[in-house]
């Protein structure tokens, strides 16, 4: 929102005016510079801004200054000091480990090596949950290796797949199931399989 937009003007009367101001402007080197850049304008000979209360009182003579030539010389006044960075948040400053830290969480490969260590961090808890036996699971491991392992690596990639398409399943495929009915029989065929590999011969 431009700076000029946050000034409500409260009072008016005889060379007189009062705005409520926003916070940002009521910063010390902030209120500083804008006072002493609106009593440089020609007609005005008393400023006050009250940074408690976010008051900003002008003072002028109307002989030299109508209220409307003073209305469009603040607001061209705001615009100049806000393309200047007047009003731009200050960030302190960091110290030198702190700045250093700081490059390297928004550095882009941070970003991706955080995403990749997280994706297969979820993948070690997936296959965990799938891999924990069962009461007859160390049996059927010994008795039919080749099927256990074939079972494992199925339930593997349907984990996979579900999360990868995640985002789509809960925003787009159930929202739209019509649009998307090939990737619902898909899904519904791939739980078939899975099923149906389970099922003892």
């Amino acid at each position: 929102m431009a700076i000029q937009k946050q000034f409500v003007l409260r009072y008016q009367n005889d060379g007189h005016v009062r705005f409520q101001i926003p916070s940002g402007v009521c910063e010390a080197a902030i209120a500083k510079r804008l006072t002493a850049e609106i009593l440089s304008v020609a007609g005005v000979y008393a400023v006050r801004l009250y940074r408690g209360q976010q008051k900003l009182s002008i003072r002028y003579s109307e002989s030299v200054l109508d209220f409307k030539a003073l209305a469009s010389r603040l607001y061209q006044l705001l615009a100049e000091l806000e393309r200047q960075g007047l009003f731009d948040p200050i960030t302190p400053a960091l110290s030198g480990r702190k700045r250093i830290l700081n490059r390297l969480k928004h550095n882009r490969m941070t970003h991706w090596i955080s995403e990749k260590y997280l994706a297969a961090k979820e993948t070690a808890q997936a296959a965990k949950l799938i891999g924990r036996l069962s009461t007859s699971g160390p049996k059927a491991l010994i008795k039919d290796p080749e099927k256990a392992v074939i079972d494992f690596l199925n339930d593997v990639l349907v984990l996979y797949l579900i999360k990868a398409h995640w985002t789509k399943i809960t925003q787009e495929w159930l929202i739209r199931p019509i649009v998307y009915r090939y990737e619902w029989m898909a899904v519904f065929y791939l739980f078939f399989l899975l099923v149906r590999s389970r099922r003892k011969k």
